[in-house]
């Protein structure tokens, strides 16, 4: 019989990093298993073997954490806005927590069943009404036993907090990441105050995922640090950023710019700035370090590869992959032999190809969050009346 897994808490108290794994969402929509708009994740039940496949790939660059591929699998989620499914987020959660053990067993992984913020919030929805759609989610995660819980995702502190006390009834270790940056969450709340917030709702592990690049996660995530310690309370601190540049980005994060979701390609970071965000992060005193929209495998097999003094070993990927480009030196032509090297790939201002196009956008700037009248969520389809309004209204930005 295999030995027992160290949890979570006991390899962030012995001062372990723990590699996250990447985006699935941003990931498996490019492969086809979903639809961008609703983002759900029935994929699990629909086409497990793309999900298991993702899985393994993060697996074999580094990830140490399975997470359930559950992102925006609460049952207000699954019919927001015409979005019918045939599967309930019951049938969703089994199968996205079946999936992500059997890989987690794979090797030395844990599992995370996670959660995130919900369209009943956002319309205003009671604390009562919101916190029993998360319950709904936890008795699965309950039921399959997963080894800890990830509230993520959330763009105001209030729902998270409400998120972090209905997971802390099952006793399991709460991580809970919000998704803001520097500015705080849509309310003007800022990241220590949310912070606080969170580990005295009881979370054990706080911190940012997605909406902003590594560095302005990884900035965010230290002023919440900054907030804890003043406070005299005590946390482990994790980051799962996206992976695309957002220098340009206002408080609500790539959201609001014109390339999301279809034109983000050019913004994507490269494998060696992965290296630079992952050194960074660990300085910082962040221990649970991952990603989220954007991260595909090789980018996480950089953040194992940059870290791997720190682990005391490379990943099974690492196998075919050459330490800053050792492996071009058995390329055929000799001036791609000459980029074999650290200093070639670490100094390089990747160009984009693209004569024409800016180096940055101007985001959108409607000023709505929950409380506002066009964030009221329904489970009719969005009428055509409604995107004339929409179009209009954005003509006129």
């Amino acid at each position: 019989m295999a030995p027992a897994k160290k949890g979570i808490l006991e390899r962030l108290d012995a001062g372990e990093v723990v590699i996250g794994d990447g985006g699935f969402v941003f990931a498996l929509e490019k492969r086809g298993y979903v639809k961008a708009g609703p983002w759900t994740p029935e994929a699990a039940v629909e086409h497990p073997e793309a999900v298991r496949q993702l899985h393994r790939e993060f697996l074999r660059s580094g990830s140490n954490v399975m997470q359930t591929f559950t992102f925006y699998a609460s049952d207000d989620k699954l019919e927001n806005r015409g979005n019918k499914l045939s599967l309930t987020g019951a049938q969703i959660n089994e199968a996205a927590c079946d999936l992500a053990r059997e890989v987690a067993n794979e090797g030395d992984a844990l599992v995370a069943g996670g959660v995130c913020q919900t369209p009943s919030y956002l319309s205003c929805k009671s604390e009562t009404e919101v916190k029993a759609i998360l319950k709904k989610q936890l008795d699965v995660f309950v039921k399959k036993d997963v080894d800890f819980l990830i509230a993520e995702y959330f763009e105001h502190v209030e729902e998270a907090v409400w998120a972090v006390e209905v997971l802390k009834e099952t006793g399991k270790p709460v991580a809970a990441c919000l998704c803001i940056g520097p500015d705080g969450d849509m309310h003007g709340v800022s990241p220590g105050e949310c912070a606080v917030r969170l580990v005295k709702a009881g979370a054990q592990i706080v911190g940012v995922n997605c909406h902003f690049d590594p560095m302005t996660c990884v900035k965010a995530v230290k002023m919440m640090k900054e907030g804890v310690e003043k406070a005299g309370l005590k946390a482990h601190y994790m980051v799962q950023p996206l992976a695309y540049h957002t220098p340009d980005c206002s408080c609500q994060g790539f959201i609001d710019l014109p390339e999301f979701p279809f034109g983000l390609e050019p913004r994507i970071l490269s494998r060696w700035d992965m290296h630079a965000y992952a050194r960074e992060a660990y300085n910082t005193g962040i221990r649970f370090i991952g990603g989220c929209c954007g991260f595909e495998p090789y980018h996480i097999r950089a953040v194992a590869e940059e870290l791997a003094p720190e682990r005391g070993y490379l990943p099974e990927a690492s196998e075919k992959h050459g330490n800053w480009g050792a492996g071009l030196e058995m390329h055929t032509k000799p001036w791609v032999r000459a980029r074999a090297r650290r200093d070639y790939w670490e100094n390089l201002k990747p160009a984009s190809g693209r004569p024409l196009c800016p180096s940055m956008s101007s985001p959108d700037g409607w000023g709505i969050t929950k409380g506002h009248s066009d964030l009221m969520q329904q489970t009719e389809a969005t009428s055509k009346d409604q995107l004339k309004q929409l179009f209009d209204r954005s003509k006129s930005q």
